[in-house]
Order: structure tokens, then C-alpha cells, then sequence
């Protein structure tokens, strides 16, 4: 079973790309993060249609032309949730958070929260949408084979960022964002990327600016969150860098996990 997550930064934009990609590669399984759609255009034919001629069932969560997150299945889509469970206020209604059961596992799309500086209100919005995070997947953790996977915008660890001394006082890597991901870690996943890639210069983001992705100078910030009997089943772990190449290419590479 293979699974891909991937900030496509717009499918608008990047929708044949989207769809070669899939051809090529043959997930069974596709999060999409940052779709920049509403649920109304995502649903006309240019989209769905296309991913459903495929083979996809579709589900998507998307407001504006802002965030936005989606689930694609070869292998069933069921118990679909849109967004934290209860009561979501602003902002914690945004269309950052998807999660549906396919193949008999719990998986999760999520696009956090960028935080822009560590004294922007955004930054704490950040802080306590991982909580909110964290306390909608317990349940799912417990119950059944999980994976949350989507763009974190995280690097975990210093391994994680091309030169941790620069982004040692910057959002993406601060004490808190971190602690954020090892707690929701606590609830019973495993961050599956380091067990299959442990080498340095793993990234899954790089900036538009020129010159950044050529040199490697980037993120690890895409995420793969597994329960232990996932983890187990994992066989290999991907970042697809060549797409990240190409032109009009997200800034963000897929994250491809294989499972027995």
C-alpha cells in the first residue's frame, strides 16, 4: 500500500502535475495539503472528475482560496471528518485538517499553521492548534491504524533544517513548535521518515528563492506520523525530489511511504 502526502501549494496552479504524478507513481492513497480551493470548485470536473477517472474517491476540505486539504482513495473513503471535532471558532476553522478511514487506516491531511514570526498572534494560534490537534487524534490512535501526515511546518529536529544556527530564533523551529510535535508523538505515533532516511540533507521544502533547492538548502517539514503497527508495516520512506525540479513545481516535495 503506498501512500503520498504533498503541499501542492494550489492545485489550480499545479493540477497537471498532480495528475502525472499519480499516473506515474500509482498511490493508493493521496493527501493534498494547501489546495487554495473552495469544496464548490474542487467538486467541477477539472478536479474530481479527473482524480475520480482515475479510480480516486474523493473527499475535500476547503473554504477559500487560502489553506485547504484533501483526501484521495484507490481503497475505500469512509468516516470522513472535516476539521477539529466541536465547536471551531476563528480561526480555528480553517480548512486545515481532513482525516478519513481507507484501506482500514485512519489517515489524516493536515496543513498547520505557518506562525510568520515568533511575536505574531499567529504564532500562538499555531502553539494551540497543535494541541487541538493532538487531542482530536487520541481517539484515533487507540482505535485503529493511524497516520497523520501533511505539512507540519516543523523541522523536529536540527538534522531537519539545512543550517539550524540561521533558524535557531525563527518560526519552524523554535522550542515550542517542537514540543508541539513531540507531544503529539506522546499519544502513540512515530515520525516514520528517520527510520528508513537517516542520513542529513533530507528536506522536503526549499524556498522559491533561486538557487536554494539547487544547493539543498531546505526543510524537513512534511510529516509522516504513524501508530506502531503501521510503523512496523512501513518498508520505505521517499521524499520525491524530482518533482520539486520541475517547473511549475510546488515548493514542497512528495512524501511517499510504502507499507507491506
Amino acid at each position: 500500500m503506498r501512500i503520498v502526502t504533498w503541499n501542492v501549494n494550489s492545485v489550480r496552479v499545479r493540477q497537471p502535475r498532480v495528475l502525472a504524478w499519480l499516473r506515474r507513481h500509482q498511490p493508493d492513497v493521496a493527501l493534498l495539503q494547501e489546495t487554495k480551493c473552495t469544496d464548490g470548485l474542487f467538486a467541477q470536473p477539472e478536479f474530481t472528475g479527473e482524480y475520480e477517472a482515475l479510480g480516486y474517491q474523493v473527499a475535500h476540505h476547503g473554504h477559500d482560496h487560502w489553506n485547504g486539504v484533501a483526501v484521495l482513495s484507490r481503497v475505500g473513503l469512509a468516516e470522513v471528518q472535516r476539521g477539529f471535532p466541536g465547536v471551531n471558532r476563528r480561526p480555528f476553522d480553517e480548512a486545515r485538517v481532513i482525516a478519513a478511514t481507507c484501506g482500514g487506516l485512519r489517515l489524516w491531511s493536515v496543513y498547520a499553521p505557518n506562525g510568520r514570526t515568533l511575536a505574531d498572534p499567529h504564532y500562538l494560534y499555531k502553539l494551540v492548534w497543535f494541541e487541538r490537534l493532538r487531542a482530536a487524534v487520541v481517539p484515533s490512535v487507540a482505535s485503529a491504524p493511524t497516520m497523520v501526515a501533511g505539512d507540519f511546518n516543523v523541522a523536529p529536529t536540527d538534522l531537519d533544517i539545512y543550517d539550524p544556527v540561521r533558524w535557531r530564533r525563527r518560526t519552524h523551529a523554535s522550542p515550542a513548535e517542537r514540543a508541539g510535535i513531540a507531544a503529539l508523538c506522546d499519544t502513540g505515533l512515530h515520525d516514520v521518515t528517520r527510520d528508513h532516511l537517516a542520513e542529513a540533507g533530507v528536506y522536503t521544502w526549499w524556498s522559491y528563492r533561486p538557487g536554494q533547492f539547487q544547493l539543498n538548502r531546505g526543510l524537513r517539514i512534511d510529516l509522516a506520523l504513524c501508530t506502531p503497527d503501521l510503523a512496523a508495516r512501513t518498508r520505505g520512506v521517499w521524499v520525491d525530489t524530482e518533482e520539486r525540479a520541475g517547473s511549475p513545481a510546488s515548493d514542497h516535495a512528495p512524501l511517499v511511504v510504502d507499507l507491506a
